[in-house]
């Protein structure tokens, strides 16, 4: 996947979405859960893909989809799947990643434009929700061979942004996180 030219002065953006959880409080494959007539996995994937170049899913197999595993191995939460995109990114000439776990299926389309700075921002309630330079992914490995495992850490660590948005955003945990069909 090459990424198409961008029209303007916003970077050449990979979409992620971050699904290697095992949604245990959940029950189920919350990727799968329906909100508003559409799986999870699909709502974030639409938004992302209005914004953004390309679209992946990190840390899981989802048919229909490009998928990256966690890197450099399962097991280490949100920053495995951002740093199998932002390695992918680095590989492929992307400029940004935005990122966006499988359960925040409400998603601005314009979320990139929101976040948009000189350095990475993530979304203060939401820190999986975030817009990350390729060059952040170099600190992100030495982060992780350290030890570290918190996104909100790492975050910190590259100095980023944390913007807060005028609505909250949803974070399906729970099946009752999802308002009733």
């Amino acid at each position: 996947m090459r990424p198409r030219p961008s029209t303007d002065s916003t970077p050449v953006l990979l979409g992620a979405i971050l699904a290697g959880g095992q949604a245990r409080r959940f029950g189920s494959d919350k990727a799968q859960a329906l909100f508003e007539g559409a799986r999870l996995i699909d709502r974030v994937a639409a938004a992302l893909a209005a914004q953004c170049a390309g679209v992946v899913v990190c840390g899981r197999e989802e048919p229909g989809f490009a998928c990256l595993p966690d890197w450099p191995e399962a097991g280490l939460g949100p920053l495995g799947g951002l740093a199998a995109a932002l390695r992918h990114a680095g590989e492929r000439g992307f400029a940004h990643v935005l990122s966006a776990g499988v359960d925040v299926p409400d998603l601005p389309f314009d979320l990139a434009v929101t976040l948009a700075g000189e350095c990475a921002a993530i979304v203060e309630s939401q820190p999986v929700v975030g817009l990350w330079p390729v060059a952040a992914g170099a600190a992100l490995e030495s982060f992780l061979a350290q030890g570290g495992r918190s996104l909100y850490r790492f975050a910190d660590h590259v100095a980023a942004r944390r913007v807060e948005l005028p609505r909250a955003l949803m974070n399906v945990n729970r099946p009752e996180d999802l308002p009733p069909a």
